[in-house]
């Protein structure tokens, strides 16, 4: 979780009227810190402060107002300026919300008329989730890691959920209960059997959902979800960091179901992609010091398919991602076909992402800006990688840095959501 920057302090506030001009905060900021900021910044939440009440704020107000205007909170990296820029669930401030702000620290930050101040927002005591759980799946056991030593990958056992028939899967999260700074990532994984293989074609992939440091919960389309098979053998796949403490990791799924005996119209997947080949991974060559090294990674579409969700997945050095579509080369209509060409190959950008190791976002596309590929389209995914000193999160500047699966290597990947169609 990345902090406001140092407490900086305003002169002594301003006794402000109720008729104050300019901005207040109960009438006019309170509203959008309730909407895009007291979700992690209330108390017993994951950020360092609350930003809640007046109190709470106002010894903040500078920190908020440069954050906000340089857009580092709150976290949403979206490239405003190319490919789709639809999505649910968007937290990012707009320019008015921004200017907002902005003009109320200038203007001394005033109170406002306690009158205006919004209802107060409700949060469970118990709320780790983006949405409230049906069903909450534990480990069987807690993981001690150690203060020091080398990483861990290691699947633990779940608790046998117990469902007697197949339920498909509304929502999914994994948030780690305890240990949040060395779970570097989690995966839950449910198999029929012992080999993933026993789940046949179109029946849906063993993967259930992904976490990573900063990520909150997948919300499949309507009609759409993951199938969680009868009798699942479940594990949570865990790659764990020691950090100079020794520290206990204990990590639950939380899921939202569909209805008992509901089958929906789409089958959801999640899967790492480049997939199956590693080809480009091992072609990550960052040079000490290089704050702009690029790696690109091909994918080809075999069936046509709808994008609902895209999420970069880079390590410390990581810095921004671009996915693009190169679609079906068709005849110039200055060379018809009959003359064979040339072609005019197609491609389109459909997003581009900063990227900061803190904030594994995942950008769920807005149903009516969902990425339509048909079959024979090319994936290109181009990811960007800063190893200089100028990096904060960088281990070492002065080390090269390939493919691996520690921390202190680097990733090229995304996750796609994504349902498969018909022609």
């Amino acid at each position: 979780v990345v902090a406001f920057g140092g407490s900086l302090l305003l002169g002594g506030a301003p006794a402000a009227s109720a008729q104050s001009a300019g901005p207040t905060f109960t009438r006019d900021v309170a509203p959008i810190l309730q909407r895009a900021c007291e979700r992690c910044h209330r108390p017993g939440s994951m950020a360092p402060m609350s930003l809640v009440t007046y109190d709470d704020v106002r010894p903040w107000a500078r920190s908020v107002k440069q954050r906000v205007v340089s857009r580092e909170m709150p976290p949403w990296h979206i490239d405003r300026n190319v490919g789709i820029q639809s999505f649910k669930d968007d937290l990012s401030l707009s320019d008015e919300e921004i200017g907002t702000i902005a003009a109320w620290v200038d203007g001394g930050a005033p109170r406002g008329d306690p009158a205006d101040m919004p209802a107060p927002m409700t949060w469970r005591e118990d709320d780790r989730f983006s949405f409230e759980p049906d069903l909450i799946v534990r480990m069987t056991n807690e993981v001690v890691v150690p203060a020091a030593g080398s990483d861990q990958w290691i699947n633990v056992p779940m608790v046998d959920p117990g469902l007697g028939e197949d339920r498909y899967i509304r929502m999914a999260e994994i948030k780690p209960l305890s240990g949040v700074p060395v779970v570097h990532h989690a995966n839950a994984i449910a198999r029929r059997g012992a080999r993933a293989g026993e789940i046949g074609p179109g029946e849906g992939s063993p993967h259930i959902v992904e976490y990573a440091v900063g990520k909150a919960g997948e919300h499949y389309p309507e009609g759409s979800g993951k199938l969680l098979p009868a009798g699942s053998q479940m594990v949570m796949n865990l790659h764990l960091h020691p950090i100079g403490e020794e520290m206990t990791a204990d990590v639950a799924l939380g899921l939202k179901l569909y209805p008992p005996g509901y089958t929906p119209d789409r089958v959801q997947f999640s899967r790492v992609f480049p997939f199956p080949s590693q080809l480009e991974q091992d072609d990550i060559d960052i040079a000490p010091g290089d704050s702009n090294a690029r790696t690109d990674s091909y994918h080809y579409v075999e069936q046509p398919m709808v994008i609902t969700a895209f999420q970069p997945h880079l390590h410390n050095r990581g810095k921004r991602q671009c996915l693009e579509a190169i679609y079906l080369p068709t005849p110039s209509p200055r060379w018809p076909e009959s003359q064979g060409g040339p072609y005019r190959v197609q491609p389109e950008v459909l997003t581009c992402a900063d990227f900061e190791f803190n904030w594994h976002l995942q950008y769920t596309y807005a149903d009516d800006a969902q990425p339509l590929i048909p079959p024979g389209t090319v994936l290109h995914l181009t990811s960007w990688h800063d190893n200089s000193a100028a990096n904060k999160s960088n281990p070492d500047p002065t080390a090269w840095v390939g493919f691996g699966q520690r921390s202190i290597d680097e990733m090229a990947l995304m996750w796609l959501e994504y349902s498969y169609l018909t022609d």
